[in-house]
């Protein structure tokens, strides 16, 4: 499967002084598309089912909670505030014991330039015993299908 498109709306207020989306606001972004891309983490929101949902997160084990462990970003053009929303290409790499990276790369939804790529690294968390835990074989297998061997 690899990479998963998505869609994410820009708001007035991600735009900065000098009429671009905030550099802050842009963690925001990564944030959101990890979400939609991968689904609502295990024992948080309220998840709902919708056509071609990804549960990948969800399904991480009852207790487990996914955190962050680094952010990255690097810009290659300025994403301005649009009536239309950013397109982000999000994919998994890096599965290890007990982390794994997300990597996005976010395109002007006017016309396509690509204007920042970005990586996540995050890691599981059992939050009884209050430590990390490995990933799961079913979970580290999950990961494997949005894994994109391009990248």
């Amino acid at each position: 499967m690899s990479r998963v498109s998505v869609d994410i709306a820009l708001r007035w207020a991600d735009m900065d002084a000098y009429g671009h989306v905030n550099n802050v606001n842009q963690v925001r972004l990564m944030e959101e598309a990890r979400v939609a891309a991968f689904g609502v983490p295990g024992g948080t929101g309220s998840p709902v089912d919708r056509p071609g949902k990804v549960d990948v997160f969800e399904n991480v084990g009852e207790d487990v909670l996914i955190l962050v462990v680094d952010h990255s970003i690097t810009y290659l053009a300025q994403l301005p505030y649009r009536d239309v929303p950013v397109r982000v290409e999000v994919w998994i790499d890096r599965v290890k014991g007990g982390s794994f990276r997300v990597n996005y790369e976010f395109r002007d939804g006017h016309d396509g330039t690509l204007t920042s790529r970005a990586t996540t690294t995050l890691a599981l968390f059992d939050a009884v015993s209050e430590r990390l835990v490995r990933l799961p074989a079913e979970v580290r297998q999950a990961f494997a299908a949005f894994a994109d061997d391009a990248a």
